[in-house]
């Protein structure tokens, strides 16, 4: 005997489970026995807000920065504090100077002169001692350079150094060496000894072209 398949069974209507609502009818564009599908939504979003120009609040009112032209006093900064205007480049042009001016060379003598002055005024009478024997060659060797640079004419550079140790049997000596132009540059030397020390000073002078 053949056989055909049974419906599918429907829960009574307005039961728990049951895909169809009380009164029996199946809502429109549901099949029988599914249940019904989910109505699209379409999402939405928040309007974006109308975008506003910031402004930085600097002092009394409200001052808007700019990268426009520079106006002393209109420009400040983020802290409030007003920005100086900038430094212009100083545009210096080559003289093509390899040389000395005439008369403007750096001459030995005075310069023994003043060395031998400096040394003999500050060590007269000083007592060596190993812990200020160090400031006192590096004070020297300043003051020494301070006093040649109202000798030295223009374009001129100075190395002054002093050499300072305790005075004894002992014998010494203080060589130098320096890589310049015998044409414009030279050096002065100035020693200076007591009971208890000797100092020895040299400096320097070296065309800066």
């Amino acid at each position: 005997v053949g056989s055909r398949p049974l419906p599918p069974c429907r829960p009574a209507a307005g039961t728990p489970g049951s895909p169809c609502p009380a009164g029996g009818a199946l809502p429109h564009g549901t099949a029988e026995g599914h249940p019904p599908p989910l109505t699209a939504r379409r999402g939405s979003l928040a309007a974006p807000v109308a975008s506003r120009r910031s402004s930085v609040v600097l002092g009394g009112g409200a001052k808007r920065l700019s990268n426009g032209p520079w106006v002393p006093g209109a420009r400040v900064s983020f802290s409030g504090l007003p920005l100086f205007p900038p430094v212009p480049e100083a545009c210096c042009q080559n003289t093509y100077r390899t040389q000395p001016a005439p008369g403007c060379r750096f001459h030995a003598g005075p310069a023994q002169r003043v060395l031998e002055a400096t040394l003999a005024a500050r060590l007269q009478g000083v007592a060596y001692t190993p812990g200020a024997g160090r400031q006192l060659a590096q004070s020297l060797a300043e003051q020494l350079r301070g006093q040649l640079k109202e000798l030295a004419p223009p374009r001129y550079k100075l190395v002054c150094s002093v050499v300072l140790g305790q005075a004894g049997r002992q014998g010494l000596r203080v060589a130098s060496r320096a890589l310049w132009d015998p044409e414009s540059d030279t050096f002065a030397s100035a020693t200076f000894t007591n009971a208890s020390l000797f100092a020895v000073a040299t400096v320097h002078g070296l065309y800066y072209e």
